[in-house]
């Protein structure tokens, strides 16, 4: 029962500050984005698949509903966001010591933590 109840707090975390950025597309729009994808070959339209990755991703996984699914999406959204805004910053460490790209980081490897373990028994559907 730990587990599930560990899980749901993890599925929680993830979803909810995801959606926070998720919020800023809604309010700020995805024209940044689609400037990154321009200048790098890819068709603008492709920016709004930010809404997917960061606003109904995140609810999937909250809910537990293919949550799966929604984290793997919320994965490949961080590979696009680091390989488009932050390539440079593998391996740099920003000001504090930590890694610079310690919030992208958490939200590729515990999205990926998620689709490997499942949304445990408080989930919707358990997938």
């Amino acid at each position: 029962m730990t587990d599930d109840f560990g899980k749901l707090l993890l599925r929680a975390t993830l979803g909810i500050l995801m959606l926070f950025h998720g919020y800023a597309k809604i309010v700020n729009g995805v024209s940044g984005i689609e400037t990154s994808l321009i200048s790098a070959g890819w068709p603008g339209w492709v920016a709004y698949g930010a809404y997917i990755g960061e606003v109904g991703a995140p609810i999937l996984v909250i809910l537990g509903f293919y949550a799966r699914i929604g984290a793997l999406i919320m994965v490949i959204n961080m590979i696009f966001a680091v390989a488009l805004a932050h390539p440079g910053q593998l391996f740099d460490l920003g000001r504090g010591g930590g890694w610079a790209l310690e919030l992208q980081g958490f939200f590729l490897f515990t999205g990926l933590v998620v689709a490997l373990i499942g949304p445990g028994r408080f989930g919707f559907n358990k997938r």
